[in-house]
């Protein structure tokens, strides 16, 4: 005799997050805005786009996702980046990697231009908005990602 119970399938356990592996995350914020900084120069025919787009914009996101990255990686269990809201964390992260970015940009199209080689090239000037933006950037996705590798019970309040 067919039994007439039916069992319910179990629950999907819940997959744990994938892990924040920092030196996967640098190569990406490298080669993303690489590829993309790139394509639009190649699209435009502009070749200082190119050119930036392997250097200052590519460079610069993957130095601060790094720098970030890295700070994000130290924190101790329970700290206050673990507990606050995702999105203002990442937010402030972006923004303040951007004001310091622009500092450094604001800086750079000062003094390089005082370079003798340097002095006629267009590179400096597109300091201040390539590094700020490529900062801004860079520092909200690491730190969203950072944020969402963490196991829900060390992000619980």
């Amino acid at each position: 005799m067919p039994s007439t119970v039916h069992q319910q399938p179990a629950a999907p356990a819940t997959a744990a997050p994938p892990p924040f592996v920092l030196w996967r995350e640098v190569l990406v914020s490298y080669a993303a805005p690489a590829v993309m900084a790139g394509i639009g120069g190649f699209a435009t025919g502009q070749t200082e786009l190119k050119i930036a787009a392997v250097s200052t914009i590519a460079g610069t996101s993957a130095l601060v996702a790094a720098l970030v990255g890295a700070r994000h990686r130290r924190r101790p269990p329970g700290s206050w980046a673990e507990r606050g809201p995702r999105p203002l964390l990442a937010l402030a992260f972006g923004l303040g990697a951007a004001a310091l970015a622009l500092a450094v940009g604001l800086a750079g199209a000062q003094w390089l231009p005082r370079i003798p080689a340097l002095a006629d090239s267009p590179w400096p000037g597109r300091l201040r908005f390539d590094l700020p933006v490529s900062a801004a950037i860079a520092g909200t996705a690491i730190t969203w990602r950072w944020r969402g590798s963490l196991p829900r019970r060390r992000r619980a309040r």
